[in-house]
């Protein structure tokens, strides 16, 4: 699977996340090599890195700074769904790696 020139939004989220309907998460792709710039909401400003897998399984590692002028951290693993429209819905789940280290669970969608 390659996630290249796709761009994503949140359609759920945990109440301790920071992502909503507003943020927008722009994937590149090469290898199995994943970046994003994201933004929107609560978000100023926030990049992620990461692994795919031959299933389209993501790995990352996410940074970002919020609206309360926060550097938030945190890990993430991300499960493809294809939907009958052939887009893509991302099933997470992320633990925080500053702050209170809780953890949660988003599902993003291809816009």
């Amino acid at each position: 699977m390659n996630y290249n020139n796709k761009t994503f939004r949140p359609i759920e989220q945990s109440p301790n996340g920071e992502t909503s309907s507003d943020t927008i998460f722009t994937y590149r792709q090469k290898g199995n090599i994943l970046t994003s710039e994201y933004h929107g909401g609560q978000i100023v400003r926030g990049h992620l890195i990461g692994l795919v897998d031959k299933a389209g399984n993501i790995e990352m590692r996410y940074h970002q700074v919020n609206t309360k002028g926060e550097l938030m951290t945190g890990k993430c693993k991300s499960h493809p769904e294809i939907l009958a429209n052939g887009k893509i819905r991302l099933h997470e789940e992320w633990q925080w790696t500053s702050g209170d280290a809780s953890t949660g669970k988003s599902i993003l969608e291809e816009v």
